[in-house]
């Protein structure tokens, strides 16, 4: 067995999963739990939204058919949702938007941090603005950094909740399950 590269991330989270008394497992082999983030079904609806970007689009769930989906939860404040971000770029790079649409979804900040933040990170995602919290509080999302997942149908798949290497295999696996029909 490999020991991980040490991060203070992963020793902050293992160690408050031991002191709350579970258990610490490794990875499991299907690449559904990582060290840093669990993957369960989303069996809920597609909530209905309208939010806008940092461009001015307005975004409903109309707008999402036909591709498989991406809504990420994210805040600027949130070091595991910066570790992820340039991952989802290169996803979304990868697969095109024809393909797989990746939406960012940015918690309750300030449309100027949200901008400042893609501006120096790099980030081209169509960055949606969740204001008053309404959109991840509809979703259930509490954790961040969580990415929700629809497959080419429009159909809630998967919740993927904590920070995710999006260009590794067990992601690909996940993403690959969304573009078949």
């Amino acid at each position: 067995m490999t020991i991980p590269p040490f991060s203070r991330r992963h020793f902050l989270q293992r160690a408050l999963a031991i002191s709350a008394g579970a258990a610490v497992l490794p990875a499991r082999p299907q690449g559904l739990t990582g060290p840093a983030y669990e993957v369960s079904p989303w069996a809920g609806p597609v909530s209905a939204f309208a939010l806008v970007d940092t461009t001015g689009k307005t975004w409903l769930p109309a707008d999402l058919r036909g591709r498989a989906v991406l809504l990420n939860f994210w805040a600027s404040w949130c070091e595991p949702c910066r570790a992820e971000m340039p991952t989802l770029q290169q996803v979304a790079d990868f697969y095109g938007p024809e393909k797989l649409l990746v939406l960012a979804i940015n918690f309750k900040e300030p449309p100027a941090r949200a901008l400042q933040f893609a501006k120096t990170t790099g980030v081209t995602l169509p960055v949606l603005l969740d204001l008053d919290g309404k959109a991840a509080r509809g979703w259930g999302v509490k954790v961040f950094p969580t990415t929700l997942m629809m497959d080419t149908a429009g159909r809630p798949r998967l919740r993927v909740k904590g920070e995710v290497d999006w260009t590794g295999p067990a992601a690909a696996k996940l993403i690959d399950g969304l573009l078949k029909p």
